[in-house]
């Protein structure tokens, strides 16, 4: 009876270690990785992020090493124009996907733009489009078809370009094109301006459909001794933090003459010879 009660706890405790360990890995992949933000605004504006200065817009963070860590950011523009209201969105930046920011600054209500981005879903068959408005309870149409009030999620699209119009009594009308890719689900938050503007008065907005980027890899080739020494520094006389082996791939985290800065699997960056590497 004894025995079969030390078993038993035994499991449990393997049960429990197990639990934690698909928790902590679940939650380290979410926050590993980068994104690419996009921001463009009219007229010129200062873009912070999470209340760092990163640069004027037009501005794009689209290679690496300088795009965006994943996760939740604040992003807050000021307009170089006298006179106009500053604006302030939460964003969440995936993996290898393009986040685009778009901002028509006017007086008070008179402002208009749109947040744009893609999200893995589990269905990596399926297509969707969420579109969400301020104000809500605005007409979606989608490709000239009525499909809705916001906010809507639309399942099964083709995967392919498509134009979304809002439209609602006192705002300006806006149209933004998108493109809808399988294994995503697009999401569109718009912001209107007030104003009545006939449908035929309003024209697309040119702004860059969010896409996924792609990381600069390094493939590790043959060497001497079948490995490669990852160093803390690009020197020689760096300290040794680890091995690659031939045939395995890792993002490219920076460069400098003779080295590549590489990201390890365990997280970590390190500094490997180019002459046994090459960039894919």
């Amino acid at each position: 009876m004894k025995v079969a009660k030390k078993i038993l706890i035994a499991i449990l405790f393997i049960i429990f270690a197990f639990s934690i360990f698909l928790i902590f890995s679940y939650f380290l992949n979410r926050s590993s990785g980068k994104g690419a933000l996009q921001i463009t605004s009219v007229p010129k504006s200062k873009v912070y992020l999470d209340g760092k200065l990163i640069g004027e817009t037009p501005l794009c963070k689209c290679e690496y090493p300088n795009m965006i860590d994943v996760g939740e950011h604040n992003v807050h523009i000021v307009p170089e124009k006298d006179g106009l209201d500053p604006f302030d969105e939460k964003i969440t930046i995936s993996s290898s996907v393009l986040t685009v920011v778009d901002r028509t600054f006017g007086q008070g209500a008179l402002s208009e733009g749109s947040v744009i981005t893609l999200n893995k879903i589990a269905d990596k068959n399926d297509a969707q489009i969420l579109v969400i408005s301020f104000p809500d309870k605005v007409q979606v149409s989608l490709d000239n078809n009525l499909v809705g009030i916001t906010p809507i999620m639309l399942k099964n699209q083709t995967e392919s370009d498509h134009e979304i119009k809002l439209t609602k009594d006192g705002y300006k009308d806006n149209i933004i094109r998108i493109r809808a890719i399988k294994g995503y689900r697009l999401e569109a938050t718009v912001f209107l301006a007030t104003g009545q503007f006939s449908s035929q008065s309003a024209s697309p907005t040119s702004i860059p459909t969010p896409t996924i980027v792609g990381v600069t890899k390094i493939l590790i080739g043959d060497t001497p001794t079948g490995f490669l020494r990852v160093r803390d520094s690009s020197s020689l006389n760096g300290a040794e933090i680890g091995q690659v082996t031939p045939g395995q791939t890792f993002d490219l985290v920076s460069e400098t003459e003779g080295w590549y800065q590489i990201k390890l699997t365990n997280g970590k960056a390190g500094w490997i010879s180019s002459q046994y590497a090459t960039k894919e």
